[in-house]
């Protein structure tokens, strides 16, 4: 799966299965209906990609003094910040919004894990590994 559209697709599909999950789950959430979670979905896929970022250099020494908790405000003010622009689409508190972003980060965490899972390497598989320095050697910045 290569596409970038069907990895659109997917992403946006993971997403509104944890924004749904977490309407269940999570008191205070709500979202009338599959036309509403479709600009939710939309919404916080634009917010993740845009906001977020900004959000994450401007708060960074917060995030690292956090040991990362940070983040989850993030995700949890964004979260927040959807259910203000969407009708149909409440959150009733602000702690509301954290139980929904840390359930909508569990299913993506899980979840996308899944999807992006290679054919197997090594004996046997028909492929063979990289080789450790040729992965390193790359202009990856690991960390």
């Amino acid at each position: 799966m290569h596409h970038p559209l069907a990895q659109l697709i997917v992403r946006w599909s993971i997403l509104a299965l944890g924004v749904t999950i977490a309407t269940r789950v999570v008191p205070g959430i709500r979202c009338d209906d599959a036309s509403t979670l479709l600009v939710v979905v939309v919404l916080l896929s634009l917010f993740n990609a845009v906001l977020k970022p900004l959000l994450v250099l401007f708060t960074l020494p917060f995030i690292l003094i956090t040991l990362g908790l940070g983040m989850l405000l993030i995700n949890a003010f964004l979260f927040l910040l959807v259910s203000r622009l969407v009708e149909g689409f409440q959150v009733e508190s602000f702690w509301s919004a954290l139980g929904g972003s840390l359930i909508v980060s569990v299913t993506n965490l899980l979840l996308a894990g899944l999807f992006r899972r290679g054919p197997p390497r090594g004996p046997g598989s028909g492929r063979a590994a990289p080789r450790r320095d040729a992965v390193r050697g790359g202009d990856v910045i690991d960390i």
